[in-house]
């Protein structure tokens, strides 16, 4: 499929009608405080969901809050909606986010992973000195999403076949990516900085497909589908950092985030994806994608023909989230 299809995409034929009741069930959405998390979070709590909002700063989750109750399509909502402080740029801090949120909770059935930084002035750096991108979009939920594994696994056990889903938010991953997605610096084993600041934003981008690829491998046995997302191309905070070129670009093609949102719920939600279609990449507005060939040969094992990125990627996220989880 050709990157202009995912450009201008065809209708979203899975939206709000197309949602059931989600009474009695628990989702995270991170980064819900504007944007295609806003939107996605006001679409479940419509539906009567409790939905965390997972953020870092709680003046903003507490407007968002207010802004979704005050929506008319909210004003019937049974559900909740609950701040839950979270900081992925700080490794540190994430495992006590994730127990706040265990000692609130007895089941998980959806985890979005929406939170992201996208080209940062150059330089930038998380708390303890990773790439801000790739510690922010990755790493960061790496551990928030291993120290929830029990409870979705546990949520699993008693819910119904292919309900439980962990939603990665990557974006088109058929332009602005190295070959084989990730670069890794041989000396350090990690993955390298690019010039290219898309580039690198992309390389976390790739890291999140990964992740939710190999997560598919290691927790399909369990119940819970993984699924990586291009939610599509959107007017959102995600883009601050952009030039006047690219906003006025924006303004002339780019869909208002709703859009996306239906993307990252079609992934949490649609009865077509099943456990066949476990490890899948959704593309705008709900559709299942294709993973260009260089990218899916990394998530294949050196074994199968492929060249083992994607488990090597995951090995390094073990290795330097290990003492914070």
């Amino acid at each position: 499929m050709s990157p202009i299809g995912q450009v201008f995409p065809p209708a979203p034929s899975f939206i709000e009608q197309h949602i059931p009741d989600l009474t009695g069930k628990v989702a995270i959405v991170t980064g819900a405080t504007s944007g295609v998390g806003l939107e996605a979070a006001a679409i479940l709590y419509s539906k009567n969901a409790t939905v965390y909002i997972a953020a870092r700063s709680a003046d903003k989750a507490d407007k968002a809050i207010a802004a979704i109750k005050r929506s008319a399509e909210c004003s019937g909502s049974r559900g909740r909606l609950v701040f839950l402080s979270l900081d992925l740029s700080d490794l540190t801090s994430i495992k006590a986010s994730a127990e706040n949120f265990l000692q609130s909770e007895d089941r998980l059935d959806i985890l979005i992973h929406n939170a992201g930084v996208m080209t940062p002035p150059p330089g930038s750096k998380t708390k303890l000195g990773h790439d801000l991108e790739m510690g922010t979009n990755c790493l960061g939920p790496f551990i928030f999403n291993e120290s929830l594994l029990p409870l979705l696994k546990n949520t699993a056990t008693s819910s119904p076949s292919g309900s439980v889903r962990v939603v990665w938010v990557a974006s088109i991953i058929a332009v602005s990516v190295a070959k084989g997605g990730i670069i890794f610096d041989e000396q350090t084993g990690a993955p390298k900085v690019l010039r290219d600041p898309m580039e690198n934003y992309m390389e976390s981008k790739v890291g999140n497909v990964f992740l939710a690829n190999e997560m598919a491998k290691r927790a399909g046995k369990d119940g819970i589908l993984n699924l990586s997302v291009h939610p599509g191309l959107m007017r959102t905070e995600l883009q601050r950092h952009r030039s006047p070129i690219m906003g006025a670009f924006m303004g002339l093609v780019f869909k208002p985030p709703r859009y996306g949102a239906y993307t990252e719920l079609f992934a949490a939600l649609s009865p077509q994806v099943t456990s066949k279609r476990n490890g899948s990449y959704i593309i705008p507005w709900g559709r299942f994608g294709p993973i260009p060939d260089h990218l899916e040969k990394g998530m294949r094992s050196t074994s199968d023909g492929g060249t083992g990125l994607a488990e090597r990627f995951w090995t390094w996220c073990e290795k330097e989230t290990a003492a914070y989880r």
